[in-house]
């Protein structure tokens, strides 16, 4: 029972903190005057990818490169499967063709470098550097071509938008922001404690734990974001947080965690766990440009996938 209490207050935190943190950077982001459209690209990607950032962190330094890896991998396969198809079940997305072209394909791109990497067995601290590299590149990129151009625009300023509540004064969301980052980083500390002690306890591998319990509790805040999103009517945004977030789970979380801490890959992601990632990929990607929107059949496909994963990994 104090094992289970570790896990339920580590995500508890998790959760806690990442809102607090975002809540707190979205809100002083406003106060400095920068655009709705930045903050979503940037400031809102970080932000809730923070608890799986810390985690895979604490996880790596720990000794547990199993955990470091299946949050990242279990965060991705969960992103698509589950979060998307929680909001496409709650109401039809409607896909941005020139959106889709752009953030799609940096998916896949940063799914095929994952990919790579998982198979050569490790991550070196020179990938970490080349995949932060990649990320800065990424970023770049869209805001240049948002200047030149309003296509997906709304989708990053919609998803600073689904950030839940109020605007606050600067001092008061500056202190917010670092509140929730210290509740992040202890509750990212409590939470790999206790999945160690849970995988020696059941005789589960530290990489299943951190596939299920880890990956599902870090990926809270892209489960709010998205859900909020599609009760507003901005589907895209949900569409645009899970894009985004997968991209910021590969380039940035791997790419700090390797630089901070070179990462052996687990014999179990080689063998399946990296390939469902893929295939979650590649089958988000089919579904949108099947005539440009995600309807409520896609999202019972995607849920049915991920209940079978589960249950598969599980047994």
């Amino acid at each position: 029972m104090q094992t289970v209490g570790l896990v339920v207050a580590g995500l508890a935190g998790l959760v806690i903190g990442g809102e607090l943190l975002v809540r707190g950077a979205v809100s002083a982001a406003k106060g400095f005057g920068i655009s709705p459209m930045v903050i979503g690209l940037t400031l809102v990607g970080f932000g809730t990818s923070t608890p799986e950032l810390v985690t895979s962190l604490q996880a790596a330094l720990s000794g547990s490169p199993g955990i470091a890896m299946g949050n990242v991998v279990g965060s991705n396969i969960g992103n698509v499967l589950l979060i998307l198809g929680i909001a496409v079940l709650l109401a039809p997305i409607a896909v941005d063709p020139a959106a889709l072209r752009r953030d799609g394909m940096a998916m896949i791109l940063a799914t095929l470098l994952c990919l790579g990497v998982v198979l050569a067995g490790a991550i070196p601290r020179l990938t970490g550097a080349g995949f932060l590299l990649a990320l800065a590149g990424y970023l770049a990129f869209t805001l240049w071509s948002e200047r030149r151009s309003a296509a997906a625009a709304p989708v990053y300023a919609g998803q600073a938008e689904a950030v839940p509540g109020p605007d606050m004064r600067l001092g008061f969301a500056l202190a917010l922001a670092v509140v929730g980052l210290v509740v992040t980083i202890l509750g990212a500390r409590v939470l790999v404690t206790g999945a160690v002690q849970i995988a020696q306890a059941v005789g589960l591998s530290e990489t299943v734990i951190g596939l299920t319990i880890v990956a599902i509790g870090t990926s809270m805040p892209e489960l709010v974001t998205s859900v909020i999103a599609v009760r507003r009517g901005q589907g895209e945004v949900a569409l645009g947080n899970v894009l985004g977030s997968n991209i910021f789970n590969i380039l940035e979380i791997l790419g700090v965690t390797a630089l901070v801490s070179p990462l052996a890959v687990p014999p179990e992601i080689v063998r399946a766990d990296i390939w469902v990632m893929s295939a979650a990929a590649v089958l988000l990607v089919v579904f949108a440009r099947t005539g440009w929107r995600l309807g409520r059949r896609e999202g019972a496909v995607m849920l049915g996938g991920y209940a079978a994963y589960m249950g598969w990994l599980l047994t």
